[in-house]
């Protein structure tokens, strides 16, 4: 027997074995903390922002930002944007967007990650070509740690899933942080049900 047919022979094998389950891992939660503000300065840590809700209009803040912004596309139907978004355009067509605008699945205050989902992001290349994205959460959406986020049934619902902690960074060699290298310059999140 060849090598290539070893090969071949022990992936057949293992392709036909029964699923394993994995180990019951524990969640970890602590006793009582708020988690909306552990949420909000794990973002700041990542390098995002939070959004202030306005008060005549929760999205006052939003639109203020989108003032200046010459492509907005957005997926959330308060706030309009110019570049209408299909599920059949091509990727690369996404890459003269300033703004992105949408709503995440959920949050995890742990790491101030958003999760975004094809379902949230209609195609993938919304969550990292615009030059800036704003998100929407529901802070009753918002879990603990990863492990929470994990055990979340949007996994088995889903074919693409992507946690995001902040803006795009980079370090080299020496530690020096360039944020907005490889993806998304500035990440913003209005906490609103």
């Amino acid at each position: 027997m060849s090598s290539r047919e070893f090969i071949l022979n022990q992936i057949r094998e293992s392709c036909n074995a029964e699923p394993s389950v994995g180990p019951n891992v524990p969640l970890f939660h602590k006793d009582s903390f708020d988690i909306v503000e552990q949420f909000k300065q794990s973002l700041l840590i990542m390098g995002g922002k939070i959004i202030e809700k306005g008060q005549n209009d929760p999205f006052e803040f939003v639109k203020a930002k989108l003032e200046d912004a010459k492509v907005i596309c957005s997926l959330v139907p308060d706030i309009e944007g110019n570049k209408k978004l299909t599920d059949n355009m091509h990727p690369k067509e996404l890459q003269d967007i300033d703004y992105g605008v949408l709503r995440a699945s959920f949050g995890v205050a742990e790491t101030g990650s958003i999760c975004l989902t094809d379902q949230d992001l209609l195609i993938n290349t919304l969550g990292y070509l615009p030059q800036h994205l704003i998100v929407l959460l529901d802070p009753k959406q918002i879990v603990e740690n990863l492990h929470d986020a994990y055990a979340r049934p949007e996994w088995k619902q889903i074919h693409y899933g992507a946690l995001h902690s902040g803006p795009s960074a980079t370090a080299d060699i020496e530690g020096v942080l360039i944020r907005g290298a490889q993806g998304v310059r500035s990440l913003s999140v209005l906490l609103i049900t």
